[in-house]
């Protein structure tokens, strides 16, 4: 078998060609073109789709494809000029109908003859690349119908003036409007070349009219309704009869006539404009104006840079308003109600947008910091909640007060100016014990921690440290001195030096009873401490008096240290002159004057009488004990101490601390970036300085270069002798 030969089979063509009689064509031709004026003529019931098929069948198989394809061709457009007569003819509103109908039979047409000649679709087309039948039929409709001089311009005028009468509030027949766009759409370009383009620039023209007139006689708000009704409107209208892709292009022109043209002059509207709104709280005329503007080029950012503007003039006029600094608690309220404002207007009408935020961040950052007193002020408003202000307030609220303050924290360049100024108040806070939360103040302090850093709290975590351990400290001294449980009682907070504001020490002459006391603590504190040396800070105290007035009334006075050193005194005199209470007590002269004031001039707390009776305390007054005093509480509270803004000297000297605190910070970061990086140039080594200090404070940039200065001398650093401008450190 495997040496027999292989054969190859090859299947050939019949060698005589059989050839069809030319008359056989014609006259099957004209049975198909019988039936196609049949087909037009809506007397297609009659005929037998199987033998008109079969006989296209048997035209195309004998190479008479040509023939039948071009017989089509010349039928099919004797059909269509006849109906492109008959819809010339028609009168009036009738014409949109006529040619509709006529389109519809057209189809109808085109599809009975598409199942006729299917098989020259599958082969004799295919292989000559012409259009389709039904491709074809649409192709000599657009040509013989739609191209058809007095149908074009007619059309198109025609769909035009039913647009206009729609827009200016008649009712159109909207269905035959989409079957005639459908219709065009379905013809390949005629619905861009004889409709749209028209379309839209006439579209164009008649915005241009109504947003003159409009902008005329309308305000802003209304302007705003009125264009977004008309964008509506033609999304409408496209959505039932025109084609989707026309959307964005009449959404374009709408815009750009009635929004992109007219967009400045709406902002600045007078009466009715952006700023207007804004300080109005019309939210939903901004949400209105955002989500217009928002469509053009330049919208958005024209609304920013004014609503910016307005905010930082506003702002301005805020922060340095001599009347509104008086009270530093109601300038930071306005300050949050302010950003509670531009916040709510930003959620409810500008979604949040992002570019809206940091626009408002900015404003608010630039007016705040206009205010040299903002820490000190936003560090009064927290100390005044801590001690009153969230007394019945539940925790969740508790939490978005401190929130909101930290919002206003990160505004401030000089944070270093708030951690002074937060010190010295908690410290108070602590010290008198008026704190209303020390839950609340450990979670604000966890805040500034997350924002700027371990060290920027780690001295005010140390304070609440020392308040711990000095209860401890008092239980262990009363553990040694049971005596003691049955006198005079002493509670003594220790403050480490180091995490406590640097307080002046001031000394006075405490009455026997409590110097006693004071005594035997020192002696058992450094007793138990040893080198530790402990410096009494009596300008902080505070003491629980009994008194005894006339008829027998008896009270508990809360008072401060130095009112305990002048009450006192009473106990052995009636009456004291001012120069006699200073000699004895040896109190500083303006805190004397005000402790005397609280004592003598503060209604219903007047424990003593004052000669004369003058708002002001003098050196030549008398005071006497009030044997009168009454007061419906047992307990009197007597110059509570609180926490008020600084007098010029004490904010100079505020001032100068930070700076000095300030030069060691920036001594600290240019050795840490030296030493990690050995070399650097000038200019990066400023701005890594700067970029290390931000959370801080904004360093000043000739601070900064005293700073290298300094370090070069005292050879932390040097230069390079190649390149001025080159440091180095030195190990």
């Amino acid at each position: 078998m495997s040496n027999q030969r292989k054969r190859n089979f090859q299947i050939e063509a019949f060698k005589h060609r059989v050839i069809m009689d030319p008359r056989y064509a014609e006259h099957t031709w004209k049975i198909l073109e019988h039936a196609i004026h049949e087909i037009y003529n809506k007397n297609a019931s009659s005929l037998s789709f199987e033998e008109l098929y079969r006989n296209a069948y048997n035209m195309v198989l004998h190479k008479f494809g040509e023939k039948l394809y071009s017989g089509l061709v010349a039928t099919m457009t004797f059909h269509l000029k006849e109906i492109a007569r008959s819809v010339e003819a028609t009168q009036g509103t009738s014409f949109l109908e006529e040619l509709n109908r006529k389109w519809i039979d057209h189809n109808k047409a085109l599809e009975m003859i598409r199942d006729i000649l299917m098989y020259m679709d599958r082969t004799y087309i295919t292989y000559t690349r012409k259009a389709r039948v039904y491709e074809l039929g649409l192709n000599l409709w657009r040509e013989n119908v739609i191209y058809s001089n007095q149908i074009r311009i007619r059309l198109l005028n025609t769909l035009l003036d039913l647009v206009y009468s729609e827009r200016v509030g008649d009712v159109v027949n909207r269905g035959l409007i989409r079957n005639i766009t459908m219709m065009l759409m379905n013809l390949g370009p005629a619905y861009r070349q004889e409709f749209e383009t028209h379309f839209l620039q006439a579209s164009a023209e008649f915005y241009r009219v109504e947003s003159q007139k409009f902008i005329e006689c309308c305000d802003c708000g209304d302007y705003l309704k009125k264009a977004e009704r008309r964008l509506d409107e033609e999304m409408d209208r496209v959505s039932h009869y025109l084609d989707p892709k026309t959307e964005k292009k009449i959404s374009n022109v709408v815009e750009k006539e009635m929004i992109e043209n007219h967009m400045l002059r709406l902002i600045h509207m007078e009466n009715s404009g952006l700023v207007n709104m804004l300080c109005d709280d019309k939210y939903e005329d901004l949400g209105r104006m955002y989500n217009l503007f928002r469509r053009v080029n330049d919208g958005l950012s024209n609304i920013i840079e004014v609503m910016t503007s307005h905010v930082r003039e506003s702002g301005k006029q805020l922060v340095t308003d001599p009347e509104r600094l008086n009270d530093p608690v109601e300038f930071v309220q306005r300050l949050l109600d302010e950003k509670d404002k531009y916040d709510k207007i930003i959620n409810l009408a500008f979604s949040n947008d992002k570019l809206f935020q940091d626009a408002l961040s900015l404003a608010f950052k630039f007016y705040i910091n206009l205010n040299p007193r903002s820490p000190e002020f936003i560090s009064l408003f927290v100390d005044d909640k801590f001690r009153k202000g969230l007394k019945g307030v539940s925790e969740g609220d508790v939490e978005i007060t401190l929130d909101k303050v930290m919002i206003l924290f990160r505004y401030l360049d000089e944070k270093d100016m708030f951690e002074k100024y937060y010190k010295q108040h908690l410290a108070k806070r602590l010290l008198s014990g008026k704190a209303v939360s020390n839950d609340a103040e450990r979670s604000f302090i966890v805040k500034l921690k997350t924002e700027c850093g371990f060290q920027f709290t780690a001295k005010l975590e140390g304070m609440f440290t020392d308040m711990k351990t000095s209860l401890d400290t008092m239980q262990g001294f009363y553990a040694r001195h049971p005596e003691l449980g049955y006198g005079p009682t002493l509670t003594v907070q220790v403050l480490t030096a180091g995490s406590w504001p640097s307080l002046s020490s001031v000394a006075c002459n405490l009455p026997v009873e409590m110097l006693e006391l004071c005594e035997k603590f020192q002696s058992y504190y450094l007793g138990i401490h040893n080198g530790r040396r402990l410096t009494w800070q009596n300008n902080m105290g505070t003491a629980d008096l009994k008194a005894t007035f006339g008829k027998g009334q008896r009270h508990e006075l809360n008072v401060s240290t130095y009112q305990v050193c002048v009450l006192m005194l009473f106990n052995d005199a009636d009456r004291l002159s001012y120069r006699e209470i200073e000699q004895a007590t040896e109190i500083p002269a303006s805190d004397l004057k005000r402790c005397l004031q609280s004592l003598a001039l503060v209604k219903g707390r007047n424990v003593l009488r004052k000669e004369p009776m003058t708002k002001d305390v003098s050196e030549d007054d008398a005071f006497f004990f009030n044997d009168e005093f009454s007061s419906k509480l047992y307990k009197v509270k007597i110059g509570t101490v609180v926490a008020t803004k600084e007098t010029e000297p004490e904010k100079l000297e505020t001032r100068q601390k930070v700076q000095e605190d300030r030069k060691l910070q920036i001594d600290s970061a240019i050795v840490r970036i030296m030493k990690a990086r050995k070399q650097l140039d000038h200019n990066n080594l400023i701005a890594e300085v700067t970029k290390m200090l931000q959370s801080r404070f904004i360093a000043n940039l000739t601070d900064v270069k005293k700073r290298i200065e300094s370090l070069i001398e005292r050879e932390f650093m040097e230069r390079d002798n190649s390149d001025r401008k080159l440091y180095r450190y030195l190990a």
